[in-house]
């Protein structure tokens, strides 16, 4: 039997986590003995798990994410020693490079200047295919045996800032590279051309049976009983996702006579300022920040229109679960928004501006049509996609 071993953070709710538990509810578990490495035991969906999944044990990757006063109080010096070093040259580069805040050098130096202060991973083991599932990967670059590696792409490089030269070195350790999409595969390779011949395209798995089963798993009392359009927007509260300019798009659909809620799904460092953004328009009442859930399909179920409103994307997640569930979607004309919805044929794209924003959704409200004829789309095409997991059995047998 085939070992396979993924390595990934935690199982915090998140597109890239939803994605492996996708992943790993699809293998074929006669055939391939699986071993999950996480830092942290922590997340909403460890629960989801597959039983037959083996769990390892943490070790000091727990330590990579906290608090540099908890390093010192739980005396790991060499960690901070790392962490330090990582915040310090990092810094150096952004500013010798003149990059923006949107840069990922500081995660990125954090795991290179971390990994040797950490033990190896099952080191009695020598695996016959070892996943990095998110990154930065050099864990499973330095970190553990096996006779092949490959590394997941889960963002659009186009739009973050990096050090090319260090990942080239960390990426370069993959036998391959695993790309989400053709629009993350395009900027990925523009970014590091010479590793284009390692790239395979596999996407994001879901599971229609599973997703369906937990879309009626309860009632979504906060959407009975309105007569409002219900629009639903799920994802971190990050610069990523746009969630901050949702309150100001929807003052100008409110504006344009159309009478909408629209809720919020997720969590994250920019709550403070959707909340002040919320609280600064009065709307209160209109836009609601629902937190975290476990089981977001019943609210994906019950909403009218699905908004991935994000300033970039790999391929969302919760687009395709909203596609699944049959549900018209928008999302803004980023990078890889071509790659991810079908203009007028199962979504809509619109421009990104708040006011074009605004005006597109207006405009898709009116227009039944055009959702009718969508949703008539999303009900003939099946989008699941476990047959995506066969790819990995391919690279195990060495037959590419």
């Amino acid at each position: 039997m085939n070992k396979i071993l993924i390595v990934s953070h935690a199982m915090e709710i998140g597109g890239a986590e939803r994605a492996l538990i996708g992943l790993l509810d699809s293998i074929d578990y006669e055939k391939y003995d699986v071993d999950l490495f996480l830092c942290r035991h922590s997340g909403e969906l460890l629960q989801m798990i597959p039983q037959i999944v083996h769990i390892l044990p943490q070790n000091k990757a727990r330590f990579l994410a906290i608090p540099m006063k908890e390093l010192i109080r739980q005396r790991k010096f060499s960690i901070l020693y790392g962490r330090l070093k990582s915040k310090l040259l990092s810094k150096m580069y952004v500013k010798k490079n003149k990059l923006g805040n949107n840069n990922q050098v500081e995660l990125t130096y954090s795991h290179k200047y971390t990994y040797k202060y950490i033990e190896k991973i099952n080191e009695e083991e020598e695996y016959d295919l070892a996943i990095s599932f998110l990154t930065p990967h050099y864990l499973v670059a330095n970190n553990v045996r096996s006779k092949k590696k490959i590394a997941w792409i889960h963002t659009d490089y186009a739009s973050i800032e990096i050090d090319i030269k260090t990942e080239y070195d960390m990426w370069k350790v993959y036998n391959h590279i695993i790309s989400i999409s053709d629009s993350c595969t395009t900027s990925f390779i523009q970014k590091f051309p010479n590793l284009a011949n390692k790239i395979i395209k596999i996407e994001n798995i879901l599971i229609r049976e599973m997703v369906e089963k937990q879309s009626n798993a309860y009632e979504v009392e906060d959407m009975i009983g309105t007569n409002e359009v219900l629009l639903l927007s799920i994802g971190r509260f990050s610069y990523q996702k746009n969630f901050d300019n949702i309150p100001d798009i929807c003052r100008r659909v409110l504006k344009k006579g159309i009478d909408v809620k629209w809720f919020i799904i997720g969590y994250g460092l920019d709550e403070s300022l959707i909340k002040s953004k919320i609280k600064e328009y009065q709307l209160e009442d209109k836009v609601v920040l629902l937190g975290k859930k476990d089981n977001p399909y019943p609210y994906i179920k019950k909403c009218d229109i699905y908004i991935q409103p994000s300033r970039y994307e790999g391929k969302a997640v919760t687009v395709r679960e909203a596609q699944l569930l049959q549900k018209p979607v928008i999302i803004t004309r980023y990078a890889t928004s071509s790659d991810q919805v079908h203009d007028g044929l199962d979504g809509v794209i619109i421009d990104m501006d708040n006011e074009k924003c605004a005006q597109g959704i207006v405009d898709f409200i009116k227009d039944k049509g055009k959702q009718e004829k969508i949703i008539d789309y999303l009900k003939q095409h099946d989008y699941s996609n476990e047959f995506e997991v066969k790819k990995l059995y391919t690279i195990i047998g060495d037959n590419l």
